[in-house]
Order: structure tokens, then sequence, then C-alpha cells
């Protein structure tokens, strides 16, 4: 029953990956994995930051010091794993992931001679080859272009289709060869047909998980707008051929046309990241994020073939933030008394019109709950070994209520299922009586006691403060019947005038950081996001949420809490 330990991802060069972030935040909530997301960007109003739990500052690239910086970044933050999203990073990033590993982060990135082959254009189409794979006819000189027109004129190492033009006739190339620059070119010949990617993930071992192919139906500067996913045969045997030269580590995306008179499928290029439609493979079904957050926690992963919903057809559009308006950074307070002086200083000065809290460890002390029910779990228990005294072994323990109480307890603080190892130690084997143990803790009436700044400040708002009680609320996770108990026993129902349990909304799956709790809270109390506060005490899950969707926020950084011990 303790908390599992959060964990960490960087992106670096966040930019606008958005839906990436978002990806990895959804996976999170699913796979019950509480993650901190940092993301780093040389401009401070990215966009994606303003989606991350934590935004850094990084120098540029070129710099010397961009590497030792963010080792240094990963080091202080104990970042379990660092995602590059662009070209420009790879090969420093991969040289030096020796370097990250020694701090204890990992970098989701090939090797230093897969990066160099993916940027160098040339070698790119030889390695296609080598895998028994079509390539266009690949030229680095014009004198040495025997191919037919329209042909393709782009740089070796260039990205987002910057600098690639059609060339039509022969008379043009020379003009488009002198824009790139002599020797920074490739041509090749036009392949009429259609375009696809195809979206790969493969372990930390090189073995596939994810193969998604899909249309390019629509593109502005090299990124998709439209695409539909299409799982054809051909193409996943084809990238099961290219992952078994290349050994990705992470994510790759190939690019490919299938030519319209033959069927052929000639291979371009490889990006050894994530590409910019990835997130559409994602939401199609091949769950990366979920199998990266497996990976990272120990659990094994297997291959899943056509995990993406073949024929899913996805439309991209834009959509902005004001940067300026999000609350940046989340401030942190370490005791009951500054949480309500806070409070207070945003009611008195208008600020806010409504205070949404967490409650385990926020109003009150959860581990008053837990102790509570450890006793009435203890006390089945003993009831249970004495019921069936005549049919146990001699040699099953002989400890009283107490004794059992002190065991789960101790088996908590030691990081195990306290009712699993009392249940073991004790000999009983039926499942029936294990569920009665079980039952007792989860049935628990506790009388409970709310902090006693929370009580005052609670009652403040509605009398001095001028707070409707309807704009008072609690968004609270678990069991409905453990939670309700809770608010009961603490005497909720009368100081707050909207709660909501989230398993409610439809099970696990929209507890924090999942944000439909806010926006229902939001609609109920029918008050501007940015007029409303919330008050949690785990910046995994409580804060995220209300950061993104623009509420005010403030970590309480609870010494007392039960995942502080």
């Amino acid at each position: 029953m303790a908390e599992q330990q959060l964990t960490r991802i960087l992106f670096t060069s966040a930019g606008r990956r958005v839906e990436l972030v978002q990806a990895f935040q959804r996976a999170a909530a699913q796979e019950g994995i509480p993650v901190w997301i940092t993301g780093a960007d040389l401009s401070e109003t990215a966009p994606a930051l303003y989606f991350c739990d934590e935004a850094v500052k990084l120098c540029p690239i070129s710099e010397e010091r961009y590497i030792p910086e963010l080792i240094e970044i990963c080091r202080e933050r104990q970042v379990d794993l660092l995602i590059p999203t662009i070209d420009t990073d790879l090969l420093k990033l991969s040289e030096s992931r020796e370097s990250f590993e020694e701090n204890g982060t990992r970098v989701l990135v090939s090797a230093p001679d897969k990066i160099r082959l993916c940027r160098d254009k040339r070698l790119t189409a030889v390695f296609f080859k080598s895998c028994g794979l079509y390539s266009p006819e690949t030229a680095d000189r014009l004198e040495d272009y025997k191919g037919v027109f329209p042909c393709f004129i782009k740089p070796l190492d260039g990205s987002s289709s910057i600098n690639a033009y059609r060339v039509d006739e022969e008379k043009d190339l020379a003009a488009y060869a002198g824009m790139i620059g002599e020797g920074r070119y490739i041509i090749q010949p036009f392949i009429k047909g259609r375009e696809y990617t195809i979206d790969i993930f493969c372990d930390f071992d090189g073995a596939p998980v994810y193969i998604t192919p899909r249309e390019r139906l629509a593109v502005r500067s090299g990124e998709v707008l439209k695409t539909r996913i299409c799982q054809d045969e051909q193409m996943i045997q084809e990238a099961k051929e290219i992952i078994r030269h290349f050994h990705p580590v992470g994510t790759i995306s190939l690019q490919l046309i299938r030519e319209e008179q033959t069927g052929r499928d000639y291979f371009i290029e490889i990006n050894p990241r994530f590409g910019g439609g990835a997130p559409l493979s994602i939401k199609a079904g091949a769950d990366i994020p979920g199998a990266v957050l497996r990976m990272l926690t120990g659990k094994k992963t297997a291959f899943m073939p056509k995990a993406a919903e073949n024929g899913k057809l996805y439309a991209r559009f834009d959509d902005s933030i004001c940067v300026t308006d999000r609350q940046k950074t989340i401030p942190a307070v370490r005791s009951g008394q500054e949480v309500s002086r806070f409070v207070k200083e945003l009611v008195g000065n208008g600020v806010i019109d409504g205070v949404v809290f967490d409650l385990d460890d926020t109003l009150y002390s959860e581990y008053d709950y837990i102790k509570n029910g450890f006793h009435l779990a203890a006390q089945e228990l003993t009831r249970l070994l004495e019921e069936q005294a005549g049919a146990l072994q001699d040699d099953i323990p002989q400890m009283s209520a107490q004794d059992w109480y002190g065991y789960m307890l101790d088996a908590y603080h030691g990081g195990q299922r306290p009712i699993d190892a009392a249940f073991t130690k004790s000999g009983l084997k039926e499942e029936e009586a294990k569920r009665r143990v079980l039952l007792a803790y989860r049935n628990q009436q506790p009388t409970l006691f709310l902090y006693p700044w929370a009580r005052e400040l609670l009652s403040w708002l509605t009398s001095e403060g001028g707070i409707q009680k309807e704009h008072i609320g609690i968004i609270t996770d678990g069991r409905p019947e453990g939670q309700r108990a809770k608010l009961s026993g603490l005497g909720l129902y009368d100081l707050a005038g909207e709660i909501l349990v989230t398993d409610e909304l439809g099970g696990p799956r929209f507890r924090k950081p999942c944000d439909i709790a806010f926006r229902i809270m939001q609609l109920r109390m029918n008050i501007p996001m940015e007029r409303i506060l919330y008050v949690g005490n785990n910046p995994a899950k409580d804060l995220k949420a209300p950061r993104v969707l623009g509420m005010k926020a403030l970590f309480f950084d609870n010494p007392l809490c039960i995942h502080s011990f």
C-alpha cells in the first residue's frame, strides 16, 4: 500500500509536442504509474512546456555546454528517461548515453552509428538496399545524376522538408543545387505513388513492440495533417527486416512511397525519434507511452501486432495557448497555516471566487484512516484464526489482534501489501476468509478529524470570506465506499457544496491527473477556471490538470503525508 515511486521523464526541445506530452500523461493515468514530466527548451514560451509538470530553459544545442548542462539537470531531478524530439541533438545524446546512464538516466535513442546513418541520406539509401528493400537511386553531384525527370533534390541531412524541391526539368536542377550548396545535397528520381509513414517502437534491446503503417494524406512543412492507419502486411514485414538490421532503441519512423504502377515500396528516410505524427498512431491503439512506462518500471513488453485500429482516419488542427496567462510555477507551502494564509489572501484580494481541495493528506491525515483499518482487519483475522484453530497447523504464529496490527503496520512501512502479508503468515488459505479481512478494512466507518487549520479555513470561507458553499469543492480519488465514508466521518458534507469522487465517474481511469473531474467541477460551480484555486498534496497527480486547464493551484507539501514516511 506504499506509494509507487515517481517516474520522471524529460523531453528535450519540447517545442510544439503537446500531443506527445498529453499521450504520456494519459498513459500514466491508465497504467496507474505516477509520472512527473519535465519539458526542456531553448524558448521559455514553447507551447508544450505549459502542459508539462515542470519547465526548464536550455542553452542552444550547438554550444559545448549543452550536454553537461543537460546531464546536470537530469541528475538534480533524478530523471529516469530522457526523450529527444528533434534531429539536431540526437547524435550528441547518443554519443553521451553512458554519461547519462552513470547518473541514472536512460536516453531513448539508438546507437551513434545508426544516428549517423539516418542523418546522411546517402548512407540511408545504401542501408535500405542492404536490407533487400527498394530505395531510389541516389546521386550527390549534378554530373552523376543519370535519372529521369521529374526528380527530387534535398539536403543530405535535412528534416521537415526544408529545402526539399521537386525539379521538373533538367535546366532547373543546377539552380536548386546552388540554393542548397555544393556537396550538401542528394538527387533522386521522383517516385509517383502514395506516401506512407511506419511508426515503430522497440524496447531497450531493439525488439519490436509496435509497428504501425499509416498513409500520409495531407502534409505541411514535412509534418502530417491527415493520416489513415493502414495495417499493410507487406509494409509490416519490410519494417521487421529494417528492425533486424537497425536494432532501434525506442521510436523510429520510416518514410516510403508505394509506386503507383509496380506496387513496390521505395524507402526514403528514417527518423530515429518520435515523428510529428506518432501521436496519431498512439491514439489509434499503439500504446507507445504505456510501453515506455512499463519498461521503466521493469515490466516485460511483448510484440503487439496490428495494435492500432486499421482504417482510422485522423485530421490534425492548430490550437493556441496564452503563455503569459498561465501559471508557470506552482507555489508550495509546508504547513496548514501557510495554506490557510495563502487562500485567505487570494480571497481577500478578490483573486478567486472558488476553492477546490484534495482530500487525503490535504484536509486530514490519511494515516489515521489506514491505522484504523488495520485495527479492524487485525481483529477480523484473529477471529478467523480462533474459528479455525483446530484445522490449522501447530506452527501457525500465536499472535493477538494487537500483534497482527503491528505486523500489518510494519509491512506497510516496508512497502508490502499489509493484509496479503498477514494473511500469508497466518496460514489461512480460503479466499472467503481473505475477503472477510479485506472487507473489515474497506467497510470501516472511521472517526476522523480534519486538521484544525482546515476546519477553521472551511468555516471562514463561507462566513468572513464571502465564498458561497457551492463554490467550495472537493475532488478525491479512490473506492467510492471508502471515500464517502471518510467524507461523512470528517463532516465535510456540511462544509463543501460540491464533492466529486473520481471513481464514480466511470472507474479508476478518471482518477487524477485525468482532468474530467476538474472540468465537471468548474461547470457545476459556473466560475471561470482562472477564478478557481485547487489545493493538493501530490504534485504528480493533483496539480497537473489544474495547471493545464488554467486554474490557480497550491502545492501543500505536507510533511505529515503518509508518502513522506
